[in-house]
């Protein structure tokens, strides 16, 4: 599925960029261009550009940058097909996306599944409201201080006691046995029996509605009302197209504003814990849908924070998810601290008993997790002990070999020698250990590491190339007849250069040059971004011209050193040993002729 690379165009043409994030905070006129404190980063002196001319934005803080799709996507945290459609529906251009046949009929059923939850979302909470059977759900939400307002700000709802009454329900709107047996919401009595004999998932439940993070309804999680040994607690979906347990936090579509602005999210448990928070002005908390976070999690959550609060239950299973969340969360360079909770308490009961004021005070003074968790191990170790102090610095080198961060690392690793008493070198030998046993462990299940982006840093001289191409169309027209590609194949660092002579854009046209960022990573865009805020030098044709035909000279000087390395070879006949001298004359001849025509380069260029 796509979106025609001429609507993107369309688009990109009808929403000045400055009307678009003026929208979002108020811009200030600094000379030609427009200025702000940057959304993306803490500062106190307006580092966030706006180039109406260029239409792009870039901080020279943060270094983040790109066209107007990158700052709705940053900004909103959406995907880039959502940033196309929400600046499209804001000047009113119609979208058409390119779609194969299979793409129509996949798209087609997510749309069948959403509007079931939609409706069944609709259904449950229409029967918490009004429906007498409901009563007692009403009654155990008002004492969990969760009145009617809220339950509408949330959708909460109430499944009935009934085997089949959703099933009816849900027939008789026109939905197919086969869409609802793969949303979840019905399950076969026996698998081997056929679709006919189906029931009711959720039964005697109050139903919470689990959304993605542009808010569509996805999945639910329903919860008893009455404590029953033969069921659970809390009964979620199951995994189906539209949810995957791992992927999905909830209440994010609600909260990620208070996360960005916080730059910290408190983690908890259950659903009404985050409610709880949320409607009492804590606005910066997710939940994970069960009790530890896992990887596609974690990355999720560090789009919007760098600092994780886990605010987990007191009690031996809330300490145990805390430590398993950890790996995943340090994985993606997430600081993290925990809150210890009173025995018995929860972050709802907390904040009930002990009020706002008191749970942001807790939450402020929340330890670094690895203080915290070094007190848990040695407590009732018996230091002394040779044995005893190696298990509990294995446990915690273990731990300690998923922090990617340098400083990080080297602060954890001070905290835990010092505690134990052993020499920073001893621990920092074991931590290198341990890393190389997970790296083997991970190879040998095929898991992928994570790794910063590949790529050779981009040199000077192929960066005054691409500014050329990207800022003055004669120079980029003398590029593009250029024999490129051959030289930019030896060149290290040169990938975007060609990318940029690969692609159509035109240089005077800022809506073909949002056209081509949105094709760029977005570390690529912030380059390319902070590259059109500088200053184009004067006479920029022969300034390419000489930058080109410096990269010209070092191409061939590489392939002459290449030549001349094989002509040393032992045992080469008469043949090679004259083709390749032919080739040394020629490979000379053509930087001799290059050295002529080269011509002095610009000054500052």
């Amino acid at each position: 599925m796509a979106i025609p690379s001429q609507t993107i165009e369309q688009i990109a043409a009808a929403n000045d960029i400055v009307e678009v994030i003026g929208s979002y905070f108020p811009l200030r006129r600094a000379g030609a261009n427009f200025k702000a404190l940057c959304p993306f980063h803490q500062e106190k002196t307006p580092s966030f550009h706006v180039s109406p001319q260029r239409q792009t934005f870039h901080c020279f803080g943060c270094g983040i940058g790109g066209s107007v799709f990158r700052f709705v996507m940053e900004y909103e945290h959406i995907d880039f097909p959502s940033a196309v459609r929400k600046l499209a529906a804001r000047v009113g251009i119609p979208i058409t996306e390119e779609r194969g046949p299979r793409e129509d009929r996949d798209r087609e059923a997510r749309g069948r599944l959403v509007r079931l939850h939609s409706e069944a979302a609709e259904w449950f909470h229409d029967n918490l409201l009004k429906k007498e059977f409901a009563e007692p759900a009403r009654e155990y939400l008002k004492q969990r201080s969760i009145d009617r307002q809220v339950a509408k700000n949330w959708q909460l709802g109430y499944a009935p006691e009934g085997w089949d009454t959703f099933l009816k329900w849900a027939l008789g709107r026109g939905h197919s046995r086969s869409d609802l047996l793969q949303s979840g919401l019905v399950k076969l009595r026996d698998e081997e029996r056929s679709e006919s004999d189906v029931y009711d998932r959720f039964r005697g439940r109050i139903m919470f509605p689990i959304c993605n993070d542009v808010g569509e309804v996805i999945a639910f999680s329903g919860r008893l009302l009455q404590s029953d040994a033969e069921a659970a607690k809390y009964l979620n979906s199951p995994e189906t197209p539209l949810f995957r347990k791992g992927k999905v936090l909830f209440g994010l579509h609600r909260t990620k504003r208070g996360l960005i602005e916080a730059h910290s999210a408190i983690v908890c448990e259950g659903q009404l814990d985050l409610i709880t928070l949320f409607e009492a002005g804590i606005t910066n908390v997710v939940a994970p849908q069960g009790t530890a976070f896992t990887e596609e999690q974690a990355r999720l959550l560090k789009r919007f924070v760098d600092e994780v609060v886990l605010c987990f239950d007191a009690d031996e299973a809330g300490q145990k998810a805390a430590e398993r969340s950890l790996d995943a969360l340090l994985q993606n360079d997430l600081v993290v601290r925990v809150v210890e909770m009173p025995p018995g308490q929860d972050p709802d009961s907390l904040l009930r008993r002990d009020g706002k004021e008191a749970f942001e005070k807790r939450v402020a003074e929340a330890r670094d997790f690895f203080d915290y968790w070094i007190d848990r191990e040695v407590t009732d170790v018996d230091l002394n002990s040779l044995g005893l102090k190696m298990q509990v610095a294995r446990s915690l080198a273990g731990t300690i070999s998923h922090v990617r961060d340098q400083f990080m690392r080297g602060e954890i690793v001070s905290k835990v020698s010092a505690r134990l008493g052993v020499p920073v070198s001893d621990f920092e030998a074991l931590l290198v250990k341990q890393g190389r046993e997970l790296r083997a462990t991970r190879v040998t299940a095929g898991a992928p590491e994570h790794r910063l982006a590949a790529g050779t840093p981009t040199q000077h001289n192929v960066a005054m190339l691409c500014l050329l191409a990207l800022r003055d169309d004669p120079a980029r027209r003398f590029l593009i007849e250029q024999h490129w590609r051959e030289v930019l194949e030896q060149t290290s660092g040169a990938d975007l250069l060609v990318r940029i002579l690969e692609s159509g854009l035109r240089p005077e046209d800022p809506a073909s040059l949002n056209a081509f960022m949105a094709t760029l990573s977005p570390a690529e865009e912030a380059v390319v971004s902070g590259w059109l805020l500088q200053r184009v030098p004067p006479k920029a044709l022969s300034v390419a011209q000489s930058w080109w035909m410096g990269l010209q000279q070092a191409a061939l000087r590489r392939q002459l050193e290449a030549t001349e390395s094989r002509m040393r070879r032992p045992q080469l006949s008469t043949g090679e040993i004259v083709n390749l001298q032919k080739e040394i004359v020629d490979l000379r001849e053509q930087l001799h002729e290059i050295s002529k025509l080269s011509p002095t380069r610009e000054s500052g260029s």
